[in-house]
């Protein structure tokens, strides 16, 4: 096959590839897989808390989150989990960065499927896992200010 045929049978089936993902979650989803927001480990001068959870799953995701005050003002993440847990954790980032602790802490796994405009009903449950992550982390946070 020459270069040309493989270019031309790769970008085929990446499109097919894209186009069950959309038939399977949406656009927005899809777009968060491909193109995630707040992706990786900042700078350790850029991080007030980390938090790493393990849900039942198996699936684990890691945030890290620069708080000023009761300010998040950034938000990152990693995760090893499938498309739908970077989706949730992307969109977790999206929904909190520049929003009080209180805000955070508030946050249902509803709220991030409202935002994502609905995830499949056998990936719910990643919400669970960003919403636990997330607490977990502002949980630890407050108890590093009582010490």
């Amino acid at each position: 096959m020459s270069e040309e045929n493989f270019d031309v049978f790769f970008a085929k089936l990446q499109k097919e590839l894209m186009e069950k993902e959309i038939e399977e979650f949406n656009e927005y989803i899809v777009n968060l897989f491909h193109n995630p927001k707040n992706w990786g480990k900042p700078p350790d001068e850029e991080i007030t808390i980390s938090q790493k959870y393990k849900g039942p799953c198996g699936d684990s995701m890691l945030f890290f989150l620069k708080i000023n005050g009761n300010i998040i003002e950034r938000a990152n993440f990693i995760t090893d989990g499938c498309g739908a847990s970077l989706a949730t954790a992307c969109q977790t980032t999206l929904l909190i960065e520049g929003k009080s602790l209180r805000f955070a802490e508030a946050l249902e796994p509803e709220d991030i499927d409202s935002a994502l405009k609905g995830l499949p009903e056998d990936h719910k449950h990643c919400e669970e896992l960003a919403i636990r992550t997330l607490r977990r982390a502002i949980n630890k946070y407050k108890a590093s200010l009582v010490k």
